[in-house]
């Protein structure tokens, strides 16, 4: 099908090369994809194209990547270059999906229906740079994907539509991301076709109550504090799959990855340990004592080696009961 409602699509990582390649093969022109600049990446920091980048040049789109949109920023020319190209693109929307950049209020104006934003939370959940991390990490039961039309606040626009999808207890944020990828690319479909068909889309406000912020991951949230309920290391661990994960250090400084792990009553391994002793080993698993309960490691990377279940990793590495891990040094 071949449509006539023109989108400029901006956005950068794997997310919104999903919902850039459903509008691209639903059939809508796409004169413009704006993604950010290549970044350094591997382990010999070479440039690399961001997932958008890559599906707008191997479909032959059109592709601009200003450092910033905002003139009064680090980067005025650049900036002052961009908006321009914006406004000489005959479009008709834009849509934004992890984009990462800020658009100023210039920015959004220029489009005739304004910018549609798909994000990755039940807003006003999850407002922020890392809804899906912060949503496992959290402990909640659901997720999904809101478009909302954007204004100059922080994921604060009204809503156009919501979709939900259920956080299930094996969900990690790699697993959870392609589920909602995959949602937000049909929700962005479906809206694009509504817009084309009716020339609007009906808003609704975001509820002023339920606000909360996904601050962007950071490194050193991996170390894992064993003074934590078990619980909430399992969620942890489940929240930083694929990025950061997590991170246990054996006394002589030694940091093993923990792609996944469980947590267990204490009852099950009768007597209490400190938190951070471990007090089992076998090939199910390394279970080490937290604050409240057991955490049972399933999965676990040594340095410089692979993802491996803790069978084949025991093979490699001996870790015995009754060893202590380090305790991260701030709570």
């Amino acid at each position: 099908m071949t449509h006539t409602l023109r989108v400029v699509f901006a956005g950068t990582p794997e997310f919104a090369a999903a919902a850039l390649a459903a509008i691209y093969e639903a059939g809508f022109p796409v004169p413009l994809v704006l993604t950010q600049p290549d970044r350094p990446a591997g382990r010999g920091m070479k440039l690399q194209a961001s997932p958008v980048k890559r599906y707008a040049f191997e479909h032959g789109l059109e592709v601009a990547q200003p450092p910033s949109l905002r003139r009064t920023g680090k980067f005025p020319v650049d900036a002052a270059a961009a908006v321009d190209r914006l406004r000489e693109t005959p479009h008709d929307v834009m849509v934004v999906a992890a984009y990462g950049l800020l658009l100023p209020q210039e920015v959004l104006d220029i489009p005739p229906h304004g910018c549609i934003n798909i994000h990755a939370s039940l807003l006003p959940r999850w407002r922020g740079a890392a809804p899906i991390h912060r949503a496992l990490e959290a402990g909640d039961t659901e997720t999904g994907i809101t478009l909302m039309q954007m204004d100059a606040g922080l994921d604060t626009g009204a809503m156009i539509e919501v979709a939900r999808t259920p956080i299930e207890p094996t969900d990690t944020t790699a697993t959870l991301h392609d589920k909602l990828a995959e949602q937000g690319a049909r929700l962005i479909v479906q809206a694009l076709s509504t817009l084309e068909r009716t020339g609007a889309l009906a808003v609704t406000p975001q509820p002023v109550e339920g606000v909360t912020y996904a601050s962007k991951i950071g490194k050193h949230e991996a170390a894992l504090d064993w003074r934590a309920p078990a619980a909430v290391l399992a969620r942890q661990v489940r929240a930083f799959d694929p990025f950061p994960g997590g991170a246990a250090v054996l006394a002589d400084g030694t940091t093993l990855k923990i792609w996944a792990a469980q947590a267990v009553d204490a009852a099950h391994l009768g007597a209490q340990a400190e938190p951070s002793t471990i007090v089992s080993v076998s090939p199910d698993g390394v279970v080490v004592a937290c604050g409240e309960g057991l955490l049972r490691l399933t999965q676990l990377q040594k340095p410089g080696g692979k993802r491996l279940a803790a069978r084949e990793f025991l093979a490699g590495m001996t870790l015995e009961a009754g060893q202590r891990l380090r305790l991260p040094e701030s709570a």
